[in-house]
Formats: C-alpha cells, sequence, structure tokens
C-alpha cells in the first residue's frame, strides 16, 4: 500500500521551487491591485520568510531627485521603481554585472543570482561603477512571512519563472510582464496576449 501512494505523494507536494533569482509572475486571476500584472524579482526565500522586489512599476520620481550620486549609474530610464508596499519611505538597489567581472574585491556589492547583485546605496559609486552595465532603485519590497508565499503559490497566485539579468534593468516602453511570459514554452506564452482589462476583450 505505501509504495502504491509514494507516486501520489510526489505529486501532491511537488511545488515550484522559489530561490533567489526566480521571478513571480502574477496570474492572469491575481487582482490585487498592487500586484496585478507584476513581476517580482525574488531576493531571498528561506525559514525567514521572501523578500522581493517589483521590476515593473515605474514612478514618476527620478533617480536625480533622490540619489543624485546614483543617476549616472542608473539604467534608462533613470527613475524610481515601485519594488513593493512594505517600508516604501526606504530604497534598495540592485544591478547587473558586466560579462567577466570580479567583484570579489568591491565593496558595497553582494550577489544574488548570476550577473545581478545587491547594491549597498551607501557604497562608493566610482569603485562600482566600472563592474556593473547599470542599476536600478526601488522604493520598498514586496515581503511575505514565512508560509505566506507557499499559500498564495498553493492558490495559483504566481508563476514562478526564471529571470534573466536583463529583465531588472528592462528598457522604457518594455511590457516586462508580457516580455518575460513570451519567452516560456507553449502554452505558457499565450498569457502573454491576455488583455489588461478583460471586458475589453
Amino acid at each position: 500500500m505505501a509504495h502504491s501512494e509514494e507516486p501520489e505523494d510526489r505529486t501532491a507536494s511537488a511545488q515550484p521551487v522559489v530561490r533567489p533569482g526566480s521571478l513571480l509572475v502574477s496570474s492572469t486571476d491575481l487582482f490585487e491591485p498592487t500586484f496585478r500584472r507584476t513581476v517580482v524579482y525574488m531576493i531571498e526565500h528561506n525559514d525567514a520568510g521572501s523578500l522581493g522586489v517589483v521590476i515593473n512599476r515605474r514612478s514618476d520620481t527620478a533617480v536625480q531627485e533622490v540619489l543624485p550620486q546614483w543617476a549616472d549609474l542608473a539604467a534608462d530610464p533613470k527613475a524610481i521603481y515601485v519594488g513593493g508596499p512594505v517600508t516604501r519611505d526606504a530604497a534598495l538597489c540592485l544591478a547587473t554585472l558586466r560579462a567577466g567581472a570580479d567583484v570579489t574585491d568591491v565593496p558595497g556589492l553582494r550577489r544574488i543570482d548570476g550577473r545581478v547583485v545587491i547594491v549597498d546605496l551607501d557604497g562608493d559609486p566610482e569603485q562600482i561603477a566600472p563592474v556593473i552595465d547599470g542599476l536600478r532603485v526601488f522604493a520598498g519590497y514586496a515581503g511575505w512571512t514565512f508560509g505566506q508565499l507557499d499559500s498564495e503559490l498553493e492558490n495559483d497566485d504566481w508563476i514562478v519563472l526564471s529571470a534573466l539579468a536583463s529583465d531588472i534593468v528592462s528598457p522604457p516602453r518594455v511590457d516586462v510582464w508580457g516580455q518575460v511570459l513570451r519567452r516560456q514554452p507553449m502554452p505558457l506564452a499565450l498569457l502573454a496576449t491576455h488583455p489588461v482589462d478583460i471586458d475589453l476583450n
């Protein structure tokens, strides 16, 4: 009896693996305004909880207005992005490394995954500039307590996908939500065609 139940148990517990560097792409059924059609880049996911930043919510505030020392290194558009609903009066910064860059002796950088690093905004921009392609500053973040994100995944609120470093610094006028979905295999790629307002379809 135990042997016949084993495959069922594995299937029932199968969940997408979230890790630093994963993307959470909001499902088409997630209508909560804060996260509707959002893409969240995950920075931490462990027993203490989960933390990430929404990478496709641009604000009207220029980096120059808030952190002028970092403005030259900011990717276009050089705006602050709304990273999430938690602690919006605090800034968090992600950057993409140049290919082959050695950051061993560069203070103020911590690698998250691949070419994506978190930047200490109290660091020296001149030391960091030679090793990065561009950076993005986020006001606030998205956070989940232990088990909360797992519950949302079980509810199919999010699709867990792999990130590209370029997702962090996507150029203006790019629909990041649609772009990430379009590069997935079928039938997942079809979700990119889902209308912004279902009533208009």
